[in-house]
């Protein structure tokens, strides 16, 4: 799930590519929370808040989600592979990533997260995270299925 349209036309390719490759081991769709309008008259807070309820509004009972925040939890690439394997393998129901706004979650959505996992310390502009985590994600996939894409 992300929040807001991706802007470049690069980021989007990409992101496009690697919704492509995954839909051929699972289940994977991309939602995306619509920009709210006159966040310009907002602040951050009221501004976390509204994405927060929309994204809460696309989670279900059941539903396992990840928020994607720099103070969660870090893997390795066959480590992530190896946690996204178990959920699989425990039938987990519906795994939902999400990748906030610029300025992070509000505080209801941290609370119903089931867990936080950070792709590294350093602060990546939120646009850059939606490639690099379905390229990670891609890559968890060719490691779980034994495929020569991961090398290392």
């Amino acid at each position: 799930m992300l929040v807001g349209a991706t802007e470049k036309k690069y980021l989007r390719e990409g992101i496009e590519d690697y919704q492509k490759r995954l839909i051929h081991y699972l289940p994977f769709e991309i939602k995306v929370i619509a920009d709210i309008k006159n966040s310009r008259n907002l602040t951050a807070d009221q501004l976390k808040e509204r994405e927060g309820k929309a994204i809460l509004d696309l989670v279900s009972t059941g539903d396992e989600l990840v928020l994607l925040d720099v103070e969660g939890a870090g893997f390795s690439s066959p480590g992530l592979a190896n946690w996204i394997e178990k959920r699989m393998l425990a039938g987990t129901r519906q795994l939902i990533f999400v990748v906030g706004g610029p300025y992070g979650f509000s505080e209801a959505v941290y609370k119903r997260a089931d867990s936080k996992m950070s792709l590294s310390r350093l602060t990546f502009p939120h646009q850059l995270v939606r490639l690099l985590f379905v390229e990670q994600l891609y890559r968890a996939m060719t490691i779980i299925k034994g495929e020569p894409y991961h090398h290392g």
